[in-house]
Parts: C-alpha cells; sequence; structure tokens
C-alpha cells in the first residue's frame, strides 16, 4: 500500500481532529481513512492514535510519529514547489507565539495575512510555555529574548525595553525604590513564566525579588499592578496606557538593562516551506512599524 498515501491521511486526521473531517479533505471516505491510518499502526506496530467517538488522541508515539512526518510531508511539498515557477505558498503553518505580544501585535494582522495567501492555512499556538520545534512539530516560533539553542537559527524582528512601574497609591503607601537593591524591601508582582525566575535584570545588577502575588499571565501582571498590589516589571508596551494616562509610574529608568529582542525562531537544519519565509517576510514587515518594538539602541544606552 502507498506508504505517502496512510502518512498523509494520519497527518489530515491528526491535524482536522477527526477521521471524517479527515475523509472530506483528502476526498476520500472516513471509513477508508480509518483503513488507512489502521494499515499505518499494523506496518509501525504501534498504536498512534486513541480512537473515540467524539475525538482523536494522540499516543506518545503518535506525537514522535506525527513531528516526524509532518516534516517529510513539508519536505516533499517544498521540493515540488522549487521546480515551480511563481508557485504559491500553501498548506498548513504552526506558529508559537507568546501570549500578550500575540494579542497587541500578531492577531491585528492574521486577517491581511490570510487574505494575502488564500491557500495557507494558519495555526497559532498561542502560549508562554516554552515550545520545542525540533520534537513538537512546529515550523516556527517567536519569542523574547536571545537566542541559546544552537539547534535552531533566529531572526530578529523587534527590540523593546523591559521597565519597572508602580501605581502612584502602592508608592504613596511602601515608598519609591531609589535603586534597584531596594526592590528587596518592596513587594513585586512575580512573572512566574520569566525565564530568569524572580530575579529581574537591571543594567549592572540582577536582583532577587519577592511579593505576595505570583502569576504566569502579562496581562495579570499589568492588572495587579493597577490594582496597588506591588511593582511590575516588563515591556513597557504591556504598561502604555498606565503610563500614559497617569495611574502608573515609571521607576529605575537610569538603571534599565539593554533592550530585548524579539525573535522568529527556526529549526537550522530543517527545510524552509515558502510558507514559513513569507510569514516571516509578512510579520518583519508589520513590526518594523511599531515604534514600541523598535527601540533605539543608542539612545536607550545614553539616557
Amino acid at each position: 500500500m502507498d506508504r505517502f498515501l496512510l502518512m498523509t491521511c494520519f497527518v489530515r486526521a491528526v491535524e482536522t481532529g477527526s477521521l471524517s473531517a479527515a475523509g472530506r479533505d483528502l476526498g476520500l471516505s472516513q471509513p477508508n481513512v480509518s483503513r488507512y491510518v489502521a494499515a499505518l499502526e499494523d506496518h509501525l506496530q504501534t498504536r498512534l492514535l486513541h480512537r473515540s467517538t467524539r475525538k482523536l488522541v494522540l499516543t506518545p508515539e503518535g506525537e514522535r510519529y506525527y513531528a516526524e512526518v509532518r516534516r517529510i510531508l513539508d519536505a516533499v511539498t517544498e521540493s515540488e514547489s522549487s521546480v515551480r515557477d511563481n508557485v504559491e505558498p500553501s498548506g498548513l503553518l504552526r506558529v508559537a507565539c507568546p501570549t500578550t505580544l500575540t494579542h497587541a501585535f500578531v492577531l491585528p494582522h492574521v486577517p491581511a495575512f490570510l487574505e494575502r495567501y488564500p491557500r495557507l492555512e494558519l495555526d497559532l499556538q498561542i502560549s508562554d510555555r516554552y515550545v520545542n520545534l525540533v520534537d513538537e512539530g512546529v515550523e516556527l516560533a517567536i519569542r523574547i529574548g536571545h537566542l541559546e539553542d544552537s539547534a535552531l537559527r533566529a531572526r530578529r524582528i523587534g527590540l523593546f525595553e523591559r521597565v519597572c512601574v508602580a501605581s502612584n497609591g502602592y508608592l504613596a503607601k511602601h515608598g519609591i525604590p531609589r535603586d534597584p537593591d531596594d526592590l528587596r524591601d518592596h513587594h513585586c508582582v512575580i512573572f512566574t513564566l520569566l525565564s530568569s525566575g524572580s530575579t529581574w535584570r537591571f543594567r549592572n545588577a540582577e536582583v532577587p525579588v519577592s511579593g505576595r502575588f505570583r502569576v504566569n499571565s502579562p496581562e495579570a501582571v499589568r492588572e495587579a499592578v493597577t490594582a496597588g498590589l506591588g511593582i511590575g516589571h516588563g515591556p513597557q508596551w504591556l504598561f502604555e496606557a498606565g503610563l500614559k494616562d497617569g495611574s502608573l509610574r515609571l521607576l529605575l529608568g537610569e538603571y534599565a538593562a539593554p533592550p530585548v529582542p524579539i525573535q522568529i525562531l527556526y529549526v537550522a537544519n530543517r527545510l524552509m516551506p515558502k510558507r514559513a519565509i513569507v510569514f516571516m517576510d509578512f510579520i518583519t514587515q508589520k513590526f518594523s512599524l511599531i515604534p514600541a518594538l523598535n527601540v533605539d539602541v543608542a539612545t536607550t544606552s545614553a539616557s
């Protein structure tokens, strides 16, 4: 039996969520798709999917196999595309994105992107957890911070400042920190998914902080700081509204660490499909027009 067909049926079943939807997508009957997936499992001598009347669930072996097969099918598609002229980007593109950045700066541009590339499907996986591109079948990841994984390559698409802020009410009650070390005596709102943990980085210091409120959402950090629960630390654009209307106050600006890059990451030794290339170009161009994501390094260093 055609192994390529078996793999295609399996992948589309995973991506559409059901055997019948995969059949409609591929122009096959649901029983045939079910038979082809079963034949693939027989060939591999392992269960790939748990089936129920409501949904399909990947087994651990199925998760690993899906990531590998997705790369194989993408490579075949891209190889075929490379020998054609003016081939329109197509297929499913998976992009992992951090929550707040995506809601603020990526999602507003998704309609224009999909309109420009009508044969392309976009799966944005919005989460602040670390996504392993090699193992999870994700082609691109937008990440904040410097690249530390040698298996990946990065394209910088933005640069922003991290700032300390607090509400006027909090400062009236607890006083104003004059240098980063003063934060040890203050209530700080902790973002639990920060790569440096509860240590905040400044230009010439790393300060361990503590507080009574910890949360895994940047938006919740902003709301807690606005409510007076403590001092917050994060991207300046996260607190921009409060800084503009005067409800929040900028702190320790002269101690701010160097700007932080925003990057699109991809696997170094993996063939890059055209759909991934056009997404990178599109987002890079859109981000270049956003002042909050294009901090002037020279100006920042001199301030």
